[in-house]
């Protein structure tokens, strides 16, 4: 019984001597501005495809007015 009580004893020491030790810890706080990029056009997927096409179709007619321009 003294043994028990004895091993009981130095655990229970044991033990409460490593949860006395506190860690401390700081909180940091850090304001950041966070901002999102302007879009210069408010165009949507479509609009642009359409500006790139009739680009494309521009020059196709651009081409042919030039080759009915030299006959």
């Amino acid at each position: 019984m003294k043994k028990l009580f004895t091993l009981f004893a130095i655990s229970a020491v044991a033990l409460g001597s490593c949860r006395e030790t506190k860690t401390e810890t700081k909180e940091v706080i850090r304001e950041v501005e966070v901002g999102t990029p302007e879009k210069t056009d408010n165009e949507g997927i479509l609009e642009r495809a359409a500006k790139k096409v009739d680009k494309e179709v521009n020059e196709e007619i651009d081409k042919t007015i030039d080759e009915i321009g030299n006959d």
